[in-house]
């Protein structure tokens, strides 16, 4: 339907059935996006143009916008479309966007809010603010100026905050005459930096958003480019699979007890579904009851799912508190009073190492110890700053260990946003000072874990690197398979090892299936243990790669969390991420096992790819989809890519 004859059914519905009006937009699904940039980049611009082209401006507006054109607008137009937003008299005197300016509006696919958020270097603190519960980042760029600084520091705030869709906007193209050759030089240079950064979904668009091209309407300028247009890239949108809905998590903001007979717990589910008749435990306590009713904002309900509120009654009377947490059995949330964190530092009063703040987590305030600042992030660079640092200034981001008065149930931020942010708060003038994104309680080789002892003391070799690698003609990594069960990794790890002894070198494999006959024979299948046996393997790795020795481990490795911890113990340039692409259906028609009609059985409970999530790499060294490859192919792939690293010479 054209969006005139929307608007004439809209009217007509409002005129008819207010009520089915009402609820028609009720049901509607809601995408929340913020613009970001550089100082006039057009940010506000291109968001006024849109709510101006879709027809949701009020007379008053436009003639009122019309009239201040004349006076702040920034244009030789009559009409200045970022005036729209940028509501604040300061702004508009100085034209700039200097704090988070929010916009709601909806077409006959989606409801819609905006973000619009500053461009300047000090404000990063209200980009990181206008962000944190945003499903979309729209990058904008200036098609003069390309990629610049601030471009990186946007794109990697929005990473580290949890988004992973992303839209480049190359605004102002009719300033460089339409040039296509422009436009693609910015995409190559922004694909060049962002690849590190953990985006799952970038899109790029030329437009103009003061003319409007590919802003609504498909521009004659830009006949070149056979993409949507901006709108309808953000109405079709795909953002369903982004919620968690593996890990149930209620965190308990109230306890219900209108009577004697009724205990209910009260709260917004963090992720995943709950079900009457679950098995759940409380955190931290580890109390376990199952779910007797569910009760949502229209009665009682069967089941519910992340973001939803409800209030649970259980079948036992087991204490729980304001600030505990529901949780299924087998799947608990880590319970610690340490962890370590990246921080945004949003005061203008340095953040002290050692200091004691209160930290905010959910329906928690804690006291704690900001214990150390590990390192400061070049957000500039994504690099980090080697030199010792002690402190973090205003927008300054580093990564953190903080130790708490008690312990708190949480999870790493990549994998529940709600249960793995929180916020640091100053604890005399009670003013929020940072905000943390939880990473886990990983500590890099180098540094070492804790230890269990003072007198524990780690010894260096009298053998260097250099004299392994003269000796053995190769360097030490770590080949890490991951995949999918019957993917294929045991497979290429048993002809990946021949082909590499044949060549005469040095090489392990580390197998799932055999460590669990010996070293990690003690641990089973759930979340930690899963944890624990990444971990264990991952050190034994690192020690192999130090004797020079190429290790190639066959794991299925689900969790992006557990991966990027086992390449902090080994090493970033140690390991080689080889993730063996396999479609679930053909890893399920080889089931030399049979485990995956045992799991479609109910027989096995968490089985990667049937009823628990396997989470690909985003940015694998190697990709190997078996499919189309051969054993040997398979193999050789990666000693090319061996040889091109220069490990084997």
């Amino acid at each position: 339907m054209g969006d005139a004859g929307y608007r004439v059914q809209e009217e007509s519905l409002i005129r008819s059935d207010i009520t089915e009006y009402l609820k028609r937009h009720e049901d509607k699904d809601l995408l929340r996006f913020l613009t970001c940039g550089s100082v006039d980049d057009g940010k506000s611009t291109l968001i006024g143009r849109l709510l101006f082209d879709c027809h949701m401006i009020y007379e008053d507006q436009l003639d009122k916008v019309a009239k201040d054109s004349k006076i702040f607008g920034t244009t030789d137009d009559g009409f200045d479309p970022a005036l729209l937003t940028d509501g604040l008299k300061a702004e508009r005197e100085q034209g700039i966007t200097i704090d988070v300016a929010y916009r709601y509006f909806s077409t006959d696919k989606r409801k819609f809010i905006i973000a619009d958020c500053p461009g300047h270097e000090q404000y990063t603190r209200n980009m990181a603010t206008g962000a944190s519960n945003c499903n979309l980042a729209v990058i904008l760029i200036d098609a003069r100026k390309g990629v610049i600084p601030q471009t990186k520091r946007h794109s990697f705030i929005c990473s580290l905050l949890g988004i992973r869709h992303v839209v480049v906007a190359v605004n102002k193209m009719d300033l460089v005459a339409w040039s296509q050759k422009t436009y693609e030089q910015i995409m190559k240079d922004f694909n060049a930096f962002v690849t590190r950064l953990g985006f799952s979904d970038i899109h790029f668009i030329p437009m103009s958003a003061l003319q409007g091209d590919n802003v609504v309407e498909k521009s004659d300028n830009l006949n070149w480019y056979d993409g949507p247009t901006f709108l309808h890239h953000i109405e079709t949108l795909n953002i369903s699979t982004d919620r968690n809905l593996i890990d149930m998590r209620l965190p308990v903001q109230y306890v219900l007890r209108p009577d004697q007979d009724f205990r209910g717990f009260s709260g917004t589910l963090a992720g995943g579904v709950i079900h009457v008749g679950d098995e759940v435990a409380t955190v931290p306590s580890r109390h376990e009851s199952r779910v007797k009713a569910i009760y949502g904002p229209d009665g009682e309900v069967k089941e519910a799912f992340a973001p939803m509120s409800v209030t649970v009654t259980l079948e036992d009377e087991i204490d729980v508190s304001r600030g505990d947490m529901l949780a299924p059995v087998r799947n608990l949330p880590h319970v610690g009073n340490e962890f370590e964190a990246m921080v945004v530092w949003t005061h203008e009063e340095a953040a002290e190492q050692g200091r004691s703040y209160l930290i905010k987590h959910g329906a928690n305030m804690v006291p704690g110890v900001l214990s150390r600042i590990r390192y400061r992030m070049d957000v500039n660079t994504m690099q980090r700053q080697k030199k010792k640092v002690e402190s973090l200034q205003l927008n300054e981001i580093g990564r953190c260990h903080l130790t708490l008065h008690r312990p708190i149930p949480f999870d790493p931020y990549d994998r529940c946003q709600q249960t793995g942010a929180f916020v640091i708060v100053d604890r005399i003038s009670n003013a929020t000072v940072g905000a943390g994104m939880i990473i886990d309680r990983v500590v890099s080789r180098s540094k070492g874990p804790a230890r269990v002892s003072r007198n524990i003391v780690r010894s260096d070799s009298l053998v260097s690197p250099e004299q392994r690698r003269e000796m053995l003609g190769q360097n030490g990594v770590t080949v890490w398979l991951t995949g999918l069960s019957a993917s294929g990794k045991s497979t290429i790890a048993r002809q990946l090892e021949k082909q590499l002894t044949d060549q005469g070198r040095l090489c392990y494999i580390l197998d799932g299936d055999n460590v669990r006959h010996g070293l990690n024979r003690d641990l089973g299948f759930s979340m930690e243990d899963r944890q624990e046996n990444i971990r264990r393997i991952a050190e034994v790795a690192a020690l192999m790669n130090e004797a020079g020795i190429i290790v190639i481990t066959a794991f299925i490795s689900p969790y992006r969390r557990d991966r990027g911890a086992a390449r902090e113990v080994i090493g970033e340039e140690r390991f080689i991420e080889a993730y063996v692409n396999t479609p679930l259906e053909v890893c399920e028609a080889r089931d030399p096992k049979g485990l995956y009609k045992k799991a479609r059985a109910g027989e096995i409970r968490q089985f990667t790819g049937i009823s628990d999530s396997y989470e690909p790499p985003l940015n694998a060294a190697i990709e190997l989809p078996t499919q189309t490859l051969s054993v040997d192919e398979a193999a050789e792939a990666v000693i090319e890519s061996l040889r091109q690293r220069e490990v084997i010479v």
